[in-house]
Order: C-alpha cells, then sequence, then structure tokens
C-alpha cells in the first residue's frame, strides 16, 4: 500500500512529538507538511531536530497530504479542516469541543466523502461508550479533577469571576452539560466533547470540573449507565510540557494513525 502522508497543524506539544515519530520513520506514513502560527519558531525546531518538512498554510494541506492532525488553537479548525474536507480527505481532530458549534463540518465532510476522526486522547473507554450507544444509555456523567493551573484562564473562569489562585482544597468551578463544559473551558476539556460526541450528545452528556491543588495530574472519570452495562472508568494523565494536555494525548494520536493502515485493528 502506498504510505499516507501526514500533514500536522500546530507544532505546540503535540505536534512537535508527532513529528519526531514520523519523522523518525512510522510503517505507512510519512511525514508531508506542517503548518504553525510562528512560522520562524517552528522552523528553528524543525532544523534543531533534522527534520525535513515544509511549513506552509493549512490551504495547501489537501495538495500534500492525505490526513492532516490538527492540534491548534480551536479558533483555527475551519481554517484547518474545511480545506482536506472539501478536498474529500481526513482530518484528526484533537480541538473537538470546537466542532459541537460547528455542525456544517460534519455536513461537509458527509458530502465530500471526507471524515473527522476523534481519538481517544486523554480519556479512555470511548469504545465502551460508543458499543453501548447502539443500545440505549441512560446516563453518562465525567467528573474531571486538574491542578489549579492547568485551568487557569479558561474563559468560564474569567466570565464568572471564579479565582483558582491560592486554593488549598478542591472547588468545583463547573457543572453542568458538555456542550457548556465545551465552551467555557475550550483548552481543558476536549474530553467532555468526545465523550459526548460517542454517547448521547453534548446536552445530555453530564460533566463537572474540579480545581485541586491535591492532584499533580489531570484526572477524569466517567460513569455510563445503559441497558447493555453500567461501568465506570478512571485515568491520571500525566500532563505534558503544556499543563492544559496530557502526554497520553500525542500517544493516542500516534496510535490512531498506525491503526489507519495497520494488519491488525483492535478495539471498537
Amino acid at each position: 500500500m502506498p504510505e499516507i502522508r501526514v500533514a500536522i497543524a500546530g507544532l505546540g506539544a503535540i505536534g512537535r512529538m508527532l513529528a519526531r515519530k514520523l519523522s523518525a520513520g512510522l510503517p505507512g506514513l510519512t511525514l508531508a507538511c506542517a503548518a504553525a502560527g510562528d512560522r520562524a519558531k517552528a522552523q528553528a525546531f524543525l532544523e534543531s531536530e533534522g527534520i525535513a518538512c515544509p511549513i506552509v498554510a493549512p490551504s495547501e494541506f489537501p495538495a500534500r497530504a492525505d490526513i492532516a492532525v490538527e492540534c491548534a488553537p480551536s479558533a483555527l479548525i475551519e481554517d484547518i479542516c474545511r480545506p482536506m474536507l472539501q478536498a474529500g480527505k481526513s482530518v484528526i481532530v484533537l480541538s473537538c469541543g470546537a466542532l459541537l458549534p460547528r455542525p456544517e463540518l460534519l455536513e461537509l465532510a458527509k458530502a465530500r466523502g471526507g471524515k473527522v476522526i476523534v481519538p481517544t486522547g486523554a480519556l479512555l473507554g470511548l469504545d465502551a461508550v460508543v458499543a453501548a450507544a447502539e443500545g440505549e444509555i441512560i446516563s453518562v456523567r465525567m467528573t474531571t479533577r486538574k491542578p489549579p493551573g492547568g485551568l487557569k484562564g479558561a474563559p468560564y473562569l474569567e466570565k464568572h469571576g471564579i479565582s483558582v489562585d491560592g486554593l488549598t482544597a478542591a472547588r468545583r468551578v463547573f457543572s453542568g452539560s458538555a456542550r457548556q463544559a465545551a465552551a467555557g473551558f475550550p483548552a481543558n476539556v476536549n474530553v467532555a466533547a468526545a465523550l459526548s460526541l460517542a454517547g448521547i450528545g453534548p446536552d445530555r452528556t453530564q460533566i463537572d470540573i474540579w480545581a485541586d491543588p491535591m492532584v499533580t495530574r489531570n484526572c477524569h472519570e466517567i460513569e455510563v449507565e445503559a441497558d447493555s452495562a453500567r461501568f465506570r472508568m478512571s485515568i491520571e494523565n500525566v500532563p505534558s510540557e503544556n499543563p492544559k494536555t496530557g502526554r497520553i494525548v500525542a500517544l493516542s494520536v500516534l496510535a490512531t494513525l498506525r491503526k489507519l493502515g495497520a494488519p491488525l485493528s483492535v478495539g471498537t
């Protein structure tokens, strides 16, 4: 089979790790190009790592790549996804919370034969949720606990005047739907959007978010009640160099890319 050409949109913590892995060589995959907000900084990184990769605008992705990985600020999702989907190609989306108010991107994918892929990312058990959704899911609740610094600057906190500075005990800073959580914490809880897309939707999926000075990892617990099973799952993610993102997110994208051309596919 021909190699799958991969474009990376964003060379932050996740994008850099993917660039390194793809450049080092992964069976069936090749690094085709990248896009970055700070072109000079991105070029310096690539040169320091010895990675041969052109930096281009996202509008050039379809001519160079078969699939793009979006690991950029959520505000850029249209610029990254639309050209690829218009060309009938695929996009791995990490800022999946930004998909919720943009159903037209999914309609474009459907109309043009493109595909939006949401990896498991910092969560776990999405395959079980997807399977349960083939029957009837009664309720889904997720509780997220993060070090206060990982939540600082979230639009919801700023809008409601909620400070997470100097906390000495855990404080619940949000309780509501996944749709509300994705809008209020766009850099923090894309996991909430992913969970809602896997199951019963963003308005029925309930999320609690805690700022907890006693934790050093990004912690998520999921509780699902369905007609096929009742299950509870929890994960504690080691933060990457970006405290808002766990290290496992980049690894999840890598596993998703490997799966595209693998002779064995494990999981729903």
